[in-house]
């Protein structure tokens, strides 16, 4: 009997905030699949907590650094108990633009997770937020169940709401629009949308985004790194730097008169 693929959404970073659901699912599983987006990681690398003599040193060190930067996996680590007591499986997850290129490395990710799955092992793929929101899991979650495998999804809270609430402020309201942008792309014409504007995964355009912002006179508060440690609140466009990292979102709305509304 084959296992099951699971796409579990860990929230945006506080591990505080993943569900009850999500760490029930890490519990249960046989294999734990972590994106790793460093180029450094071509091919899938499996990793045995039972039989860690399958590796030499230099392999397992390596393992280390990119399981110690997987934020999915660190915000698991912290809510589910004896995670490390799991098997692992890495997968590349280039961040490039490169269709076929892209195409050719999800292929074998599915493949390698395939392999799992006939072994009768339950593979649980962690992601940051919500697996159906902007999440590297689904391009191995639709091959396999393109493929006849039993796949699942595990919701998390997505990083935007969880930016809100952070903020302390409401996303939407009455019959007010919410667009959520993927601001590495074109998004000036998107700015001009009715409503709310989430740009998500701002941190490489930031300087472009805070130009169309100033220009386009919008209202805008920007999270970065949501729910983690190094957690920074930015309140207005002037206030948010021209570099920022990569898990930077921003709430944007029509410019407020009568002062900022709580």
């Amino acid at each position: 009997m084959s296992g099951i693929f699971t796409g579990v959404g860990v929230g945006p970073g506080d591990p505080e905030l993943m569900t009850l659901k999500a760490v029930r699912a890490v519990e249960a599983c046989g294999v734990i699949a972590i994106p790793v987006s460093d180029s450094t990681l071509t091919e899938p690398v499996y990793e045995s907590t039972g039989n860690p003599e399958t590796q030499n040193t230099a392999e397992r060190e390596q393992c280390t650094s990119y399981r110690k930067r997987c934020v999915a996996y660190q915000i698991a680590a912290g809510a589910v108990d004896r995670i490390a007591e799991k098997d692992r499986i890495y997968l590349p997850m280039p961040m490039i633009k490169e269709k076929d290129r892209l195409k050719a490395i999800h292929d074998r990710d599915a493949a390698a997770v395939a392999e799992l799955l006939d072994q009768g092992k339950n593979v649980v793929f962690l992601t940051l937020g919500d697996p159906t929101v902007y999440s590297t899991c689904m391009y191995v979650h639709k091959r396999l169940k393109r493929s006849g495998y039993v796949t699942r999804i595990v919701p998390g809270i997505p990083s935007f709401c969880a930016a809100a609430a952070r903020m302390d402020i409401p996303l939407v309201e009455n019959r007010q629009e919410l667009h959520v942008l993927p601001a590495s792309y074109h998004i000036e014409e998107s700015l001009d949308l009715p409503g709310t504007k989430v740009l998500m995964k701002a941190g490489r355009r930031m300087d472009e985004v805070k130009r169309l912002l100033t220009e386009k006179e919008l209202d805008a508060v920007m999270v970065e790194n949501c729910g983690m440690e190094n957690e920074k609140l930015y309140f207005g466009a002037q206030e948010i730097p021209e570099q920022a990292g990569y898990y930077s979102l921003l709430v944007v709305k029509e410019k407020q008169t009568g002062g900022r509304k709580g």
